[in-house]
């Protein structure tokens, strides 16, 4: 397969919010935006040099996108535990706390998040595949 990017979407009817939990409270770059482009505001976040992206999308009328389970995730591998717990107390400043886990494997070393949409995200304190 010699796919160029991949790009993860969700509609939300809390834009204003999710930007605070994924850019200011996760820190993630913001790789792209766009403003009433035929009724619909986004934002994509990105991590440096990678061409994976989270793009959230809000219509004028509204988007509500009920979270699927507790165990629909996404992981976030941080291996220095020094930048997670500084991303995890960034969060806390921001009024979001762990929640637990459904799949008590996430426990052991991670921290899982709800965002304002409640869907779950974890960081990890691993390199990943391990």
């Amino acid at each position: 397969m010699n796919y160029v990017q991949f790009r993860v979407a969700r509609p939300t009817d809390q834009l204003e919010r999710v930007i605070e939990f994924y850019e200011r409270g996760l820190g993630l770059k913001r790789v792209g935006e766009f403003w009433d482009h035929d009724g619909y505001d986004g934002v994509m976040y990105g991590l440096p040099n990678v061409d994976y992206h989270l793009e959230f999308t809000q219509h004028q009328s509204g988007s509500p996108c009920p979270a699927p389970s507790r165990d629909n995730l996404l992981v976030f591998y941080m291996p220095n535990r020094e930048e997670m717990e500084f991303v995890t107390d960034r969060l806390h400043r921001l009024g979001y706390y762990e929640v637990e886990p459904e799949n008590p494997y996430w426990a052991a070393k991670g921290r899982t998040f709800e965002d304002p949409d409640k869907w779950r995200i974890v960081l990890m304190n691993t390199s990943g595949l391990g």
